[in-house]
């Protein structure tokens, strides 16, 4: 079955009381059951939720994974695979992934005596020289939030079977649709929920996806444990999203590589972050695991002035200011005092996340308006 008619219809039955075509919203907390033990499958809705099996089955389908687990948030989900682990394990993870992670890794992980690395993951050499005996998993997010640089997910995966260690990938900005971590030897497959899958900017929510039973078995009992999960109506409104994934993902690449040119013949422009460029890092890579180069773009200002990105993520008129990305509109940011505030000026720099980077989530607006927009805010 192919990927748009999977995206309709994978997990997804006819409603055998009504013959509702939709899956309905189960609002409910809890099932009647006929005796102790003896109900329907269904029992109590932090557990299991008809509408929530439902979208969890279509998002196996979709990552070419057997399990998967819904929860309240991208980072509830993140949660999850960290209380995999126990005190004194290590994580190596990019040292230019999303700013929330990276909160969550260092104020929250690492005072139950988990221990997180931040390296370069477009060398291997950095990721193989961080390995010890403590180290038990690597966390991938490719492309990158917000420098959209590619790691290779393969080699990734050559060098955690090779040290025994689980490979998590954050695949929210290629979404299946463009990648399958899975398919490439990830163990596990993270999404935020909230951004390109949900697609319309009114759910928040995170999914994990995986093939390993062991890993399931534990990825289930933690969510039915800590509670994390989304709701029947958020639920109900993912798997409408998803419905036109393909769709709006095609438009989503194909205006980001006219804004992508655009910028980077602009007078005021140094640099332009977008994968699709012959001189882009690892391109070739891109090339290989993706199948389009997404609907993400950052660039940087000639002089790395923060006044002058801050004023022109102020002049936009179809750009809207706002955090998240994915939606149907297109969001423009200034990551080093929205999306990445939490990290340290100096580990930001470092990075590459500078005071004149700019973030634009690409829409599915006609791709001429949007760059007469930047034209005239720029």
């Amino acid at each position: 079955m192919k990927f748009g008619t999977k995206a309709i219809h994978a997990g997804v039955e006819v409603d055998t009381a009504t013959g509702a075509i939709m899956t309905p919203i189960y609002q409910t907390s809890t099932y009647v059951q006929d005796g102790v033990g003896n109900h329907k499958g269904y029992a109590y809705s932090r557990t299991q939720n008809p509408t929530r099996s439902a979208l969890e089955r279509n998002l196996a389908a979709l990552e070419n994974g057997k399990y998967a687990a819904c929860f309240g948030s991208g980072l509830a989900a993140i949660d999850c695979v960290i209380k995999m682990l126990k005190p004194g394990d290590e994580v190596i993870s990019t040292n230019d992934l999303y700013g929330g992670s990276y909160r969550l890794f260092k104020t929250i992980f690492e005072k139950y005596g988990i221990v997180f690395h931040f390296v370069d993951m477009k060398e291997i050499e950095e990721v193989n020289r961080m390995i010890n005996v403590n180290t038990k998993l690597i966390w991938v997010e490719t492309p990158t939030n917000p420098l959209l640089n590619i790691i290779d997910i393969e080699a990734m995966a050559m060098v955690a079977k090779n040290s025994n260690l689980m490979l998590c990938v954050d695949n929210t900005f290629a979404t299946p649709y463009l990648q399958n971590p899975l398919d490439l030897g990830a163990d596990i497959v993270m999404h935020s929920v909230t951004k390109y899958l949900g697609g319309h900017s009114d759910v928040v929510m995170g999914a994990l996806v995986t093939s390993n039973e062991e890993i399931a078995t534990e990825m289930y009992r933690i969510q039915n444990s800590s509670g994390a999960i989304t709701s029947p109506m958020d639920s109900f409104l993912a798997l409408r999203g998803i419905k036109t994934l393909h769709l709006r993902m095609d438009r989503h690449c194909e205006n980001a590589k006219d804004l992508a040119h655009f910028l980077k013949n602009h007078t005021r422009v140094e640099k332009v972050n977008w994968p699709g460029f012959d001189d882009h890092p690892n391109h070739d890579i891109a090339k290989k695991q993706m199948r389009g180069f997404g609907g993400m773009i950052s660039f940087t200002l000639k002089g790395n002035h923060q006044e002058e990105a801050l004023e022109i993520v102020k002049k936009v008129k179809i750009f809207a200011l706002a955090e998240s990305l994915g939606g149907v509109e297109s969001l423009i940011g200034h990551p080093a005092t929205m999306t990445h505030a939490s990290i340290p000026k100096e580990i930001r720099e470092n990075s590459g996340i500078v005071d004149s980077l700019i973030r634009l989530s690409i829409g599915i607006e006609d791709a001429e308006d949007l760059i007469k927009d930047l034209k005239q805010a720029l």
